[in-house]
């Protein structure tokens, strides 16, 4: 029996247009749409909801006709009291009909869902939020590294699957129960899954006042097209700038420190160096941040100061700092100072954004 496979052909001549309607309707799926929507901070805007003991991000099933963005508009709407329009996809879920814990009675069949990017909101709009009464009980931003305690495994996975391709800037992904069919290397670390480290530590662009010891150096290291070095832990995900604590080979000297770090951490070497400030900490001591130019790694090796081997990225700036929760005024305060420096070094803006880019072989620039 011959028959066509695309909806809008013509059936074969064997089979009638009602029994070929009937066999694509035998194999319908649902179709559900989500909006993810952070924070300043990065942190994840989930909604409380009384019909469920877990967190969700906005969303819901796709009306009869409707498209998938449209629909994510109309719930956001619904749900938060929010206007706003939706047109940059995240990821494409294949929910399986046993990736999803479904009462047998609903005889769920699988379901393609989207994830949009709601941006990210401030003060204000979060301000304006008002939950459907009856409905939505409440709304609460979580970190990242939170999500699987509060969502359901495969909710948690999707989000935070959609989140990396957010931070990776390389378009929509499709995924699978949640996971990439073709993971990144945010994927593959699993960057995100663990607490983001929190330093909303003032930044002074001034140098270290007498008498205030520094306890520690770090760098904004500089490829050539504008993009910095990360260390990525790869049993944790945990992002972190090359650099680290003094030692008293060091000699008291910061820049030394900078240089010895990004050697032993990464086998980086830099080139110019210049001075961008320090951030103040509560202990009271300063933690110094440089600008350099990044000239070449070598082959990955073991830090010995903590056993790893970190896995090592290109970032531009603005991606970097969403892999680190430096609080919502202290962070872009470090970004310009990073501009700054960068500009000094005759390094040009990076393009923003783009894929992160793991380097694993020995480079040179």
């Amino acid at each position: 029996m011959t028959t066509t496979s695309a909806p809008d052909e013509t059936p074969g001549v064997t089979k009638k247009d009602e029994a070929y309607g009937e066999l694509r309707a035998s194999a319908a799926l649902w179709a559900g749409t989500s909006v993810l929507i952070t924070n300043q901070r990065g942190q994840v805007l989930l909604q409380r909801v009384s019909y469920r003991p877990t967190r969700l991000l906005p969303g819901g099933a796709v009306d009869k006709g409707e498209s998938p963005a449209r629909g994510a508009a109309r719930e956001l709407e619904e749900e938060l009291g929010v206007k706003a329009t939706v047109t940059q996809g995240l990821a494409v879920d294949w929910v399986s009909p046993t990736g999803r814990a479904a009462p047998p009675a609903l005889r769920f069949p699988g379901e393609l869902l989207h994830v949009f990017d709601g941006g990210v909101w401030d003060d204000d709009r979060i301000a304006a939020v008002r939950p459907a009464p009856g409905e939505i009980d409440g709304i609460e931003f979580a970190e990242p590294a939170d999500l699987p305690s509060l969502m359901s495994p495969g909710d948690a996975r999707r989000t935070l699957s959609a989140l990396r391709a957010r931070v990776n800037g390389a378009g929509p992904v499709l995924l699978e129960d949640g996971r990439p069919i073709a993971p990144t290397v945010l994927d593959r670390v699993g960057v995100l899954r663990t607490a983001r480290a929190r330093h909303h530590l003032p930044f002074h662009a001034g140098p270290v006042p007498a008498g205030l010891a520094v306890r520690q150096s770090w760098v904004w290291a500089f490829a050539p097209d504008g993009r910095v070095l990360l260390l990525l832990e790869p049993d944790t995900g945990a992002a972190c700038l090359p650099g680290g604590t003094t030692e008293p080979e060091d000699g008291g000297d910061p820049w030394v420190t900078a240089v010895r770090e990004c050697r032993e951490e990464a086998t980086a070497e830099l080139g110019d160096l210049r001075y961008l400030g320090y951030l103040s900490d509560a202990r009271p001591c300063a933690r110094v941040r440089y600008a350099a130019v990044l000239a070449s790694l070598g082959a990955a090796a073991v830090d010995p100061a903590t056993g790893r081997t970190y896995v090592r990225v290109l970032a531009t700036p603005e991606q970097a700092l969403e892999f680190f929760d430096w609080g919502p005024s202290e962070a872009p305060e470090q970004l310009a100072a990073a501009h700054r420096g960068r500009a000094v070094l005759g390094i040009p803006r990076a393009v923003h954004p783009q894929p992160v880019t793991e380097i694993v072989r020995p480079t040179a620039w």
